[in-house]
């Protein structure tokens, strides 16, 4: 597709969201698109870390609601992470999204991987209600139940940063955390929610592994082990990995395009609690990142992958008629 087909094709994209109205055939189609659409009350968002990613227009024509980043816990005792931050907050506010903030280790080699006492956390937190009063929306810690980031065997802790994190912002909407699919998510709630004493009512679950496998078998078992809402804070099509990682997965182009139908086709659609999905992320880098799952590479030049998800937002816009 040349450059004036492809502007052409987002300015309509826009005029769809602008005004409702419906769009031609997609021009992106896997089996079963058309009968197994997303439902159209799902919310559907974007994760970048980049704050020049909300100055795209060809995601601003997107029509998104929601933005996630994951923050460390105490990035504001840093000049360049506050700097980072506020970019991100004032280009998501500019493009209208609402932010869901994920607490994550700190980013401080002398602190390295250990998770902060539950008051430290709260110190944090409250300086970055302060700074930031129209962010309501947080997760506890990001990929609690993975072990690079100090607690996946502490979930009593992050039960602790749970309760002071609600109670420090009582109108806030709050995740218990956000979960990986490796390793298994499902005792780690469990513990959690027994350290907690009750069921959370929303968690983040992050299932890379069911997406780029085109399979369900690990998000059913989530949604079996626990009541709440989940969403899916990160997950996307897998273009390539470059982190040593032993979990295999397929990548490609082509295939994140698959992943990111199957995405809306059949995870979405396993249950109503699965209420909100955040694609990871929107540009790549640089040529050699370490995770890519771009819908835009390092050239700027746009992928299958976001062939297919503008197709699934006509779908849902249709629904939504």
């Amino acid at each position: 597709m040349d450059a004036p087909q492809r502007s052409a094709r987002i300015a309509v994209l826009a005029a769809i969201f602008a005004i409702g109205v419906s769009a031609a055939v997609p021009m992106f189609l896997a089996p079963q698109s058309r009968a197994a659409a997303a439902p159209p009350q799902l919310k559907a968002g974007i994760s970048d870390q980049k704050h020049q990613a909300f100055g795209d227009t060809r995601l601003l024509g997107l029509g998104l609601g929601y933005a996630r980043r994951s923050v460390a816990w105490d990035a504001l005792r840093y000049r360049y992470q506050r700097r980072e931050i506020d970019a991100w907050m004032q280009a998501t506010r500019a493009a209208g999204m609402e932010p869901l903030v994920t607490f994550a280790r700190s980013r401080s080699s002398r602190r390295g991987h250990k998770p902060p006492a539950p008051g430290k956390l709260g110190v944090q937190f409250r300086r970055f209600r302060k700074r930031y009063p129209d962010a309501t929306t947080y997760s506890a810690w990001n990929e609690a139940n993975h072990c690079g980031t100090g607690t996946c065997k502490r979930p009593g802790l992050v039960a602790r940063y749970y309760r002071v994190i609600r109670r420090d912002c009582r109108h806030c909407t709050v995740l218990a955390a956000d979960l990986n699919d490796h390793p298994n998510p499902v005792p780690w709630a469990r513990r959690f929610r027994r350290a907690l004493g009750y069921e959370p009512g929303l968690w983040g679950y992050h299932n890379y592994i069911d997406a780029n496998r085109l399979r369900t078998t690990l998000t059913r078992r989530l949604l079996r082990a626990v009541k709440g809402q989940i969403w899916l804070t990160e997950v996307g099509g897998l273009v390539a990995r470059r982190n040593n990682s032993r979990q295999a997965m397929p990548q490609g182009k082509a295939r994140a395009a698959r992943a990111t139908r199957f995405i809306f086709d059949r995870l979405a659609r396993l249950s109503p609690r699965i209420s909100r999905i955040y694609l990871y992320h929107w540009s790549s880098a640089t040529r050699r990142d370490s995770w890519d799952s771009a819908f835009i590479a390092s050239d700027g030049q746009p992928r299958p992958s976001l062939l297919a998800f503008e197709d699934v937002l006509r779908e849902r816009a249709r629904l939504r008629k």
